[in-house]
C-alpha cells in the first residue's frame, strides 16, 4: 500500500525508538502526529525535523497516557490539525528494573501505572481512533510491545505482563477491527539509546546483549522499519515479529 499522504499518530515519538519510527514513516511521505507525555519541548523539535528532512507535515501533541480522557482529547486535536487518521503506532511505554522476586518493591500503584501505559493507554488510543482509521478502510495499528511479553523475563513482573497483553490485544484487535483496519506487533529486544533501556542496570543490559546469538542489541531502525511493513501491508494481521538479535524464538 502506498503510504502517500497518510497520517500517522505516534506515541513516544519523541524517544529513542519512537523518532526512528517517525522518521521511517515520514519517509514514506506520511504526515506525522509526535505524541509526547511531558517532553514538550522536544517532541516539537523531533516535528521540525521531520518536517524540514522530509517535506511532509508534522506536529506535536500531548497525551498523558494515565490520563483515562487524554486519548480522545489527543485523536481529536490530531484530526482538528490533518483532518485524517490512517495509522496508529503504540510506541509509548514505562518501564523499570524490579527483579521478579522482589515483590515488595513491586507495589500495586507500580504496577498500575505500568498497565496504564503500557496497555491500558494503547487499547484508549485504539478505541478512540478506530472510527477514524475505518474512513478509509485502510487503517493500520501498530503495537510496540517487547520479547518480556514472550516468556517470563524482562525488567520487571508488570512490564512482562502488560508487554504479554499488548501482544494479545493485537490479536484481539485484528479480529475487533476487520477487515478495514489491520493491527501487528513489533517485540524488540533491548535496544539501546532509549530511555526504557537506560532505566535498567547496567549489568542487565550487558547480559541481554550478550545473550543473544548475534551479540549484540536489536537495531531501532530494524524495528521502524518493521513498523513502516506493517503499515504497507494488506495482508497480514494479529502477527507480532520479534526483532531481538537472536534471543527468542516464537
Amino acid at each position: 500500500m502506498d503510504l502517500t499522504g497518510k497520517v500517522a499518530l505516534v506515541t513516544g515519538g519523541n524517544g529513542g525508538l519512537g523518532q526512528r519510527i517517525c522518521h521511517a514513516l515520514a519517509r514514506h511521505g506520511v504526515h506525522v502526529a509526535v505524541v509526547y507525555a511531558r517532553s514538550r519541548e522536544q517532541a516539537e523539535g523531533v516535528a521540525a525535523e521531520l518536517a524540514a528532512q522530509h517535506g511532509i507535515e508534522a506536529a506535536a501533541f500531548a497525551c498523558d497516557l494515565e490520563d483515562g480522557a487524554a486519548a480522545e482529547v489527543a485523536v481529536a486535536a490530531v484530526l482538528e490539525r490533518f483532518g485524517r487518521l490512517d495509522i496508529l503506532v503504540n510506541d509509548a511505554a514505562f518501564n523499570i528494573a524490579i527483579p521478579f522476586a522482589d515483590l515488595d518493591t513491586l507495589t500495586v500503584e507500580l504496577w498500575e501505572k505500568m498497565m496504564a501505559i503500557n496497555l491500558t493507554g494503547p487499547f484508549r488510543l485504539i478505541k478512540a481512533a478506530a472510527p477514524h482509521l475505518k474512513v478509509h478502510g485502510e487503517g493500520r495499528v501498530v503495537n510496540i510491545s517487547s520479547v518480556a511479553g514472550l516468556g517470563p523475563s524482562g525488567s520487571s513482573v508488570a512490564y512482562a505482563v502488560s508487554k504479554a497483553g499488548l501482544i494479545h490485544l493485537t490479536r484481539c484487535m485484528a479480529v475487533a477491527l476487520a477487515p478495514k483496519v489491520l493491527v501487528n506487533c513489533v517485540a524488540p529486544g533491548l535496544l539501546e539509546g532509549t530511555r526504557a533501556t537506560a532505566n535498567l542496570p547496567a549489568d542487565l543490559v550487558a547480559r541481554s546483549a550478550a545473550g543473544a546469538v548475534l551479540g549484540k542489541a536489536a537495531d531501532k531502525d530494524d524495528c521502524a522499519d518493521m513498523v513502516v511493513a506493517m503499515c504497507r501491508t494488506t495482508t497480514m494481521t494479529g502477527q507480532t515479529v520479534v526483532i531481538d538479535s537472536g534471543r527468542v524464538f516464537h
